[in-house]
């Protein structure tokens, strides 16, 4: 858990360098990062130092070295792959979402059980009937599957994910799904996002 929250904050802490750089920022301290991370100048400075590069006392971090310290840690060489069961909506808003980050995320499939959707180019990716997902995985270095059927299908797209060897999910069905303890699972439920949220900002009228 330790591991997943220090990941978490890098790719965070990558995010806002990338919008820092864009913007002509060249140079940046801890505390800086800290206060739009929401974060404490020494956490920051503690999760930087597994980077491996060093800040100035007068000028702080390079940003440019930071952001390629960070990807070092947090990307693979030769990109992901994932695939994507569940070609509606959610699956296409995906899909067109994660094409934006090519080529660092490689959509090579996505499934489905409708007829109008099977053996028809979605978002730029084909799609498959789900019976033929494990024959699809078996040739292709899958490293991430995304789950976006009804509650109701989750936990099959899930199974077959596991029997694919899909070692990591992320999972935007509205029902918590079972995975064995070598499968990373992460749950993105919009719904109790959005409903936290709501709850929060009427406190607050």
């Amino acid at each position: 858990m330790k591991q997943h929250k220090t990941i978490e904050r890098l790719i965070i802490y990558r995010l806002l360098l990338e919008n820092e750089i864009q913007a002509g920022v060249r140079h940046i301290f801890s505390h800086q990062i800290a206060e739009k991370t929401g974060n404490t100048a020494a956490q920051v400075r503690r999760d930087l130092m597994k980077v491996g590069v060093a800040g100035h006392a007068k000028m702080g971090y390079d940003v440019a070295e930071l952001i390629s310290g960070i990807q070092t840690i947090t990307e693979s060489k030769n990109g992901i792959s994932f695939v994507v069961i569940g070609a509606g909506n959610l699956g296409k808003a995906i899909l067109n979402y994660f094409s934006k980050l090519f080529p660092h995320f490689v959509a090579v499939a996505c499934f489905d059980i409708d007829p109008d959707k099977i053996n028809h180019m979605i978002s730029g990716v084909y799609c498959y009937p789900l019976e033929k997902f494990s024959k699809v995985v078996d040739k292709k270095h899958i490293h991430l599957g995304i789950i976006a059927v009804p509650p109701q299908g989750a936990q099959e797209a899930a199974n077959l994910m596991i029997q694919g060897n899909i070692k990591g999910i992320v999972n935007f069905s509205s029902t918590p799904i079972k995975v064995p303890k070598n499968v990373f699972i992460e749950n993105m439920d919009i719904r109790i996002t959005l409903e936290k949220v709501a709850y929060f900002a009427s406190t607050n009228l």
